[in-house]
């Protein structure tokens, strides 16, 4: 897992980290303000617009977390003005009569009507940057939550649903994902107001899937006490759910390695709250198996998702998968001071620097094949505005040890 360092930026730099936080935003700056609402989701290699109309949920949050840490960070008005553009857009476009939010829009009219328990994990993350940002208040955010868990919580199961149609019914399917960015969004909530019924349910959230229902898949498996992707209604592992399809943007097949990563660094996020020594043990677990069993020994980085056995499944490179296993790696190498975390922090890196960062126009791109090379022109479809690699490095940003 050598990084060839002589030749890569100092990414242990702090300089270095907000000199790319710049550069991504840069490629967003020129084109992606609506004067008619909202932001601009679909964008190109070069990131010109390539489809001005429709709107999906999760861009339209993730913006206002884009736009809430770069002014945050950066001190310019212009972040601040964006950041309030985007979440006035979110209440009058996405917005129902129930206080849900729709999955996407097509010329500012609700196109998919469900409401998706992920969608609202990052309706309640957005608040939560616009009450630092006072451009929301504490009551803003308890009612995104109380929303949430009319509609989804399952108090007996201690997580989420997944699914409402628009008129009320919900699906049986039952899937981690939601909960995850759930538990994100509560952290951020917690921080954002020092309510403790937010850290609570991140913590419950976490006791769920990292210390109750990975006990499901199997000691004998090669990926015994890893988070699974897909549920029944009954909470038991649904082994055969998007089996062919192990590339799914929101419901892939497999192990994924992008998953155990974001789920310890999240874990060690509730530690610095809450400690708890079951929280970097774990966090150390999954993040591991990651490395074990995502790393492409072949070519370098990390592969997409892997089988219960431990066989790749999904053998492509997601731009997000890199950002989140940045940010765990950072993180255990702070906590522990094992150098493994370190070295596989910066091969992580220098992978991604080769591969996923575009050096010509910018941003990352979102998919390269297992050797690298680029598989779409389309950089940020709706749902990628490098949300995760921007927010990978504010992240690291925030744990601090870095060089100057």
């Amino acid at each position: 897992m050598a990084d060839n360092k002589s030749t890569m930026p100092d990414f242990q730099s702090a300089t270095f980290l907000n000199a790319h936080i710049d550069a991504v935003l840069n490629f967003y700056r020129p084109n992606c303000f609506d004067k008619d609402g909202g932001f601009f989701h679909y964008y190109n290699d070069k990131g010109e617009v390539y489809n001005s109309s429709q709107r999906h949920l999760v861009s339209a949050t993730r913006f206002v977390f884009n736009w809430v840490q770069a002014w945050q960070h950066k001190k310019d008005p212009l972040f601040l003005k964006w950041a309030g553009h985007a979440l006035r857009h979110l209440e009058e476009q996405f917005n129902t009569p129930d206080a849900d939010y729709v999955w996407t829009l097509d010329h500012q009219k609700p196109d998919n009507t469900r409401i998706m328990a992920y969608g609202q994990a990052f309706v309640l993350l957005a608040k939560s940057l616009g009450l630092r940002a006072q451009l929301c208040s504490s009551a803003d955010v308890r009612a995104v939550f109380d929303r949430v868990n009319t509609v989804f919580y399952d108090q007996q199961a201690e997580a989420y649903a997944d699914e409402c149609s628009g008129s009320g019914q919900l699906s049986s399917y039952r899937g981690q994902n939601a909960n995850m960015h759930m538990c994100e969004a509560c952290i951020v909530a917690y921080d954002a107001t020092g309510d403790p019924v937010y850290l609570e349910r991140a913590v419950t959230l976490a006791n769920t899937f990292t210390q109750k229902l990975n006990k499901q898949t199997g000691e004998a498996q090669a990926c015994a006490g890893l988070v699974w992707e897909h549920y029944q209604l009954d909470w038991q592992p649904d082994w055969d759910f998007n089996k062919d399809s192990p590339g799914d943007i929101f419901k892939p097949w497999g192990f994924q390695t992008g998953h155990q990563t974001e789920w310890a660094k999240l874990l060690l996020q509730i530690h610095a709250h809450a400690p708890d020594p079951k929280w970097p043990a774990t966090a150390q677990k999954l993040h591991d198996a990651a490395y074990t069993f995502g790393w492409d020994k072949t070519n370098g980085g990390l592969v997409y998702g892997y089988a219960p056995d431990g066989s790749v499944c999904d053998s492509d490179k997601y731009y997000w998968v890199h950002a989140e296993s940045l940010a765990s790696a950072w993180r255990l190498w702070r906590l522990t001071g094992e150098a493994r975390y370190l070295e596989q922090y910066r091969a992580t890196w220098t992978w991604a620097w080769n591969h996923l960062v575009d050096h010509k126009n910018g941003a990352w791109f979102r998919i390269v094949d297992a050797a690298g090379r680029k598989l779409e022109t389309t950089k940020s479809p709706a749902g990628k505005n490098d949300y995760h690699t921007m927010g990978a490095c504010w992240d690291i940003l925030s744990v601090g040890g870095l060089d100057s």
